[in-house]
């Protein structure tokens, strides 16, 4: 079938368009949120075309969108405006969310919940993880979840520098929500890379102190290189205090890297005891840092585990097999 999907997240899209299908994605001449076009970071397959808002308008006109997977608030209308169908009514659509509810946690009305082609169940919510559908208020709406599913990066970890990673796009603007604290915390103790976008600015917010360890900021590196760059890292630090599963994470425990991170949000579930250590101390996450700094052969043991764990649990073939299940089901 041919699915209609904005670029919105660059690497679950590319687990996304991995499938059978024919994908395509909005373009528009800023390549802005709105169409940011095929990925230029990531390797995406020639399944994936572009099409800018009139090219979206004859394919629509000549029925030539199958399914539309929406996954920002303002999608619906903005279908509707360049293609003139209403999503669940004239073409068959789901709504993913890949995010945790950014209000009260427990009571934050989701901005589609009230929808009527999501209330009355033709538009189902699709959540990335079981802690988002549980945290998230969808009223009616017929809710599901789809994992992720990562292609699998192979086992590169080799622990050679004695440097901790981390990957946080937008570490300054996100400070507490990211752990952007928390990663400055552990960062004063032992060596940390920082890997992702807009991370430069972090180096302003670290006060300079004789003889602190070195903190390591690398700028939107495309993915296939910043996972070389990870894999030489002795572990992988996850700071988040408040976010859904971030997609980072679970590369780097493919990779083969243990990891340090905070009890939140789906953490647990996606980071079992042999893969790392969670605490909400982060005086715990710099000691076992430490540890695996000085003991490489126990942090190999627990990056070994942390993989087994994803290849298990976060599959390609078990994520694109359920994607195509809910595809087949909203188009029949």
């Amino acid at each position: 079938m041919r699915v209609l999907v904005w670029h919105v997240h660059g690497s679950w899209t590319t687990s996304f368009v991995a499938g059978p299908h024919e994908y395509v994605v909005p373009v528009v001449p800023e390549r802005g949120p709105d169409g940011r076009g095929r990925a230029r970071t990531w390797d995406w397959p020639g399944s994936v075309g572009e099409a800018d808002p009139a090219e979206l308008a004859r394919l629509a006109a000549d029925g030539g969108i199958d399914v539309v997977v929406l996954q920002r608030p303002e999608e619906p209308e903005l279908l509707h405006r360049w293609t003139g169908l209403v999503a669940g009514r004239d073409v068959p659509a789901v709504y993913l969310e890949h995010n945790a509810p950014t209000g009260p946690a427990a009571a934050t009305r989701h901005p589609l919940a009230d929808l009527d082609v999501v209330a009355d169940g033709t538009v189902p919510v699709v959540h990335v993880t079981a802690y988002n559908a549980l945290m998230w208020d969808t009223g009616d709406a017929r809710t599901l979840v789809v994992d992720h599913g990562i292609p699998d990066p192979g086992h590169r970890s080799t622990g050679e520098l004695d440097t901790i990673a981390a990957v946080v796009n937008e570490p300054v603007r996100r400070w507490r929500v990211a752990g952007t604290d928390v990663l400055l915390e552990v960062a004063r103790h032992v060596p940390v890379d920082v890997y992702g976008m807009g991370v430069t600015g972090l180096g302003n917010h670290r006060p300079p102190v004789p003889g602190a360890p070195p903190l390591r900021l690398y700028d939107d590196v495309p993915q296939a290189a910043m996972h070389d760059a990870l894999a030489r890292s002795r572990a992988y630090l996850h700071p988040f205090r408040w976010t859904s599963l971030g997609l980072a994470l679970l590369e780097a425990m493919a990779l083969g890297l243990p990891v340090l991170a905070l009890p939140t949000t789906e953490a647990p579930v996606a980071v079992p005891p042999t893969a790392g250590v969670l605490s909400s101390r982060p005086e715990t996450l710099v000691a076992t840092a430490r540890r695996w700094l000085a003991e490489p052969d126990e942090a190999r043991e627990h990056g070994a585990a942390a993989r087994a764990h994803v290849l298990q649990h976060y599959s390609l073939d078990a994520f694109l097999h359920r994607w195509d299940a809910i595809l087949t089901e909203v188009t029949s």
